[in-house]
């Protein structure tokens, strides 16, 4: 069946208070690729769009996009690799390496652990917020109560997706090993796969930097990664009246400032190569990497999940056709595993068939917001770019 290309055009914003219209945006087509991958090779499927409307520069295969919450799935190799390394352990209380008690405050006695947070069941949530800023304290804001789930203890509590595990998990990270969270991540998953890629442009080249992608609203105003949000300007959260440097930060301390739950910045390309590592291209990486894959389909399906039917260890599953979870995405009837990333008019993902080592990995930008806070699954763009995609002769993962 063939798929409807993406509309050329986007809706634009317009302001009926001013006495004159505002410039008008560029109508072009949103950033949005698509790569393919086996075990052996990546081959870009669909490359579309312009990546800086500014300038007028076309999206290129490997260009380097934000790609949101799939910086939860680095974060969670990085974490098993130091696991392997003998540095770390899933189910030691994390207090013991952060040298201050991690502690719901209405249940102290029970221990959070490393698997309790990536596999979302630590009883953290996001209503506290979850950016700490340089300057500010990670301790802090795990000792507000309005950060905790009220109704069970960590390990107890029910499935819920929160973002303030992720700054927690990359400072227990930096205890454990020493390394700062960018450095360790470097060492641990980019260098030994050969991709160039960082957290909040902290430690990309300045080539790299300059062929962002600028994210874009559906209504055409700059979300994220333009010119002005990229270095030489600060690109992580600081605290008022704190310098904008990482040369007194001590690891340990704060990883929030890396944005580990969605500050990631890679190309499609490079990306794909962590894909391959999850299909098995790679068993020198991680020895028990099959072993932690198997955790993502831990207890069945999540209680009261449309869309996190099945999450465990930082890694997704999706398409398992259990009645009731909203998780189709291509359509093919194969199961995936990989997570999904959302944020600021982006979405994104990597999938791969853990069994043949077939997968992909996308985004597309200027998607309208959801409509609704509980509203789930992905986005009619996002299937439909895909799909589109995946109908293309040539593709390595059929």
């Amino acid at each position: 069946m063939r798929i409807a290309p993406f509309a050329a055009a986007l809706a634009l914003a317009g302001c009926a208070s001013m006495p004159e219209p505002p410039p008008s945006i560029p109508v072009v087509s949103p950033a949005a690729v698509v790569v393919a991958f086996d075990r052996e090779s990546v081959t870009p499927l669909a490359v579309e769009g312009v990546a800086d409307r500014e300038t007028g520069r076309a999206t290129n295969a490997d260009d380097p996009v934000r790609v949101a919450s799939i910086s939860k799935l680095v974060m969670a190799l990085a974490a098993l690799r130091l696991v392997e390394e003998g540095k770390l352990e899933l189910d030691t209380d994390v207090s013991n390496y952060l040298g201050w008690k991690v502690r719901h405050p209405a249940f102290p006695q029970a221990p959070v652990t490393l698997k309790h947070i990536l596999m979302h069941r630590a009883a953290l949530r996001d209503d506290a917020g979850y950016v700490i800023p340089l300057g500010e304290s990670l301790e802090a804001k795990l000792a507000d109560p309005a950060a905790w789930y009220t109704d069970a203890p960590p390990g107890e509590a029910p499935f819920e997706y929160a973002n303030l595990g992720s700054p927690l998990v990359a400072t227990v990270l930096e205890a454990a090993s020493g390394e700062r969270y960018d450095r360790l991540v470097e060492r641990t998953v980019f260098a030994p796969l050969g991709i160039e890629a960082c957290f909040n442009w902290i430690g990309c080249s300045p080539k790299q930097t300059g062929r962002a992608v600028v994210l874009y609203r559906s209504t055409g105003e700059v979300a994220r990664d333009d010119v002005a949000d990229r270095p030489p300007h600060c690109a992580f959260p600081v605290a008022d009246g704190v310098a904008c440097s990482l040369d007194g930060y001590a690891p340990g301390t704060n990883a929030s400032i890396f944005s580990p739950q969605g500050g990631l910045r890679i190309g499609m390309v490079d990306l794909a190569k962590i894909g391959q590592v999850l299909g098995g291209a790679r068993s020198d990486f991680l020895a028990k990497l099959p072993d932690y894959i198997r955790v993502a389909g831990y207890d069945g399906r999540n209680r009261g999940q449309e869309f996190f039917c099945f999450y465990g260890l930082g890694m997704q599953v999706i398409q398992t056709g259990i009645p009731g979870c909203e998780d189709v995405l291509s359509g093919d009837g194969t199961v995936y595993t990989g997570h999904a990333g959302e944020a600021y008019g982006l979405r994104s993902g990597l999938w791969v068939d853990t069994e043949t080592g077939n997968g992909f990995a996308y985004f597309v930008t200027a998607v309208p917001d959801r409509t609704a806070p509980d509203e789930g699954g992905f986005a009619p763009e996002e299937i439909a770019l895909v799909r589109r995609a995946m109908e293309k002769p040539g593709n390595p993962a059929e």
